[in-house]
Order: C-alpha cells, then structure tokens, then sequence
C-alpha cells in the first residue's frame, strides 16, 4: 500500500474493486451504517466518501461472512459485537463459520456473537494438557528407585 494511499483513502470506486464487491452495494451499506467511511463521509449530493485501509479490512470480512452464507442481518450483530468487545484491530480476530452461526475464538474461549456474546465452549489446549502431565511426571520419576534389569 502506497504511502499516499493510507493518507488519502480509497474512493468508492476503488474500495468496491478491491473488496470485491459492487458499488451499488458498497453504498448500501454505507447508507445503512454498516460499515461507514471513517476519512470522508458522503455529505450530500457529489460528495465523495474517502475509505481506509481499516475499512477495506473490515468490508472484506462482510463479504466473506456474506458469501459463507450468514444473513445480513446477523453479519450486523457479528460486527456490533466485534465493535464492542474486541479492543484490538478487527483484522487480529478469528471467527469460525458453521451454518448461520459466527463465533469468536478469543484467548481461550468460543463466544457465539450472533447470539449476543453467548460463551459457547472453552477451547482445551491439548499442549497445555501434555505439559501439565510432563510436569507431573518429573517428580514421580525422581522418586522411582532405579529400575531392575531383567
């Protein structure tokens, strides 16, 4: 990305291309606050929006969401959700897709974000499982006399 681009943003027509997308939708979903240009809002007749980097990341998670087959109006839960919790960059998130569901995999946890932050299942680190064995292991180890030969 050029450094003239990160200053100056993305037009519509840009945004739209690159994201893979129509503009007819890209508009739609400014208008409908879904993702609205965070440089240049359209403000009134031949206005232009100016988009970023960031909101190009955050479009391209739309589309995906929306070509897995989530409705739109879910895909606005996931984001209203996103917006809210996770304080980091959006693009630093994992979400799984199954069916219409979307969840958050975050540190050690599964939250259903459709469902409103729902804790779904909490994910078992198998290495930390391994760990916690060979830890255990070690004194049991130290205390065993010699083994005998046979």
């Amino acid at each position: 990305m050029s450094n003239t681009a990160s200053t100056e943003g993305f037009s519509g027509r840009q945004t739209a291309d690159v994201v893979g997308i129509s503009y007819r939708q890209l508009d739609y979903w400014a208008r409908t606050n879904l993702i609205r240009p965070s440089l240049t809002d359209a403000s009134g007749s031949g206005s232009r929006r100016r988009y970023s980097y960031q909101d190009l990341l955050e479009l391209r998670v739309v589309k995906t969401l929306i070509d897995a087959g989530i409705k739109l109006e879910s895909v606005r839960e996931v984001f209203a959700y996103l917006r809210t919790h996770v304080s980091a960059d959006i693009a630093s998130a994992h979400l799984v897709i199954s069916g219409q569901t979307v969840v958050l995999a975050q540190g050690d946890e599964l939250i259903d974000v459709v469902k409103q932050g729902q804790g779904v299942l909490n994910v078992l680190s198998l290495a930390g499982v391994k760990s916690d064995i060979d830890a255990q292991l070690i004194p049991l180890r130290l205390d065993e006399p010699e083994a005998v030969a046979l």
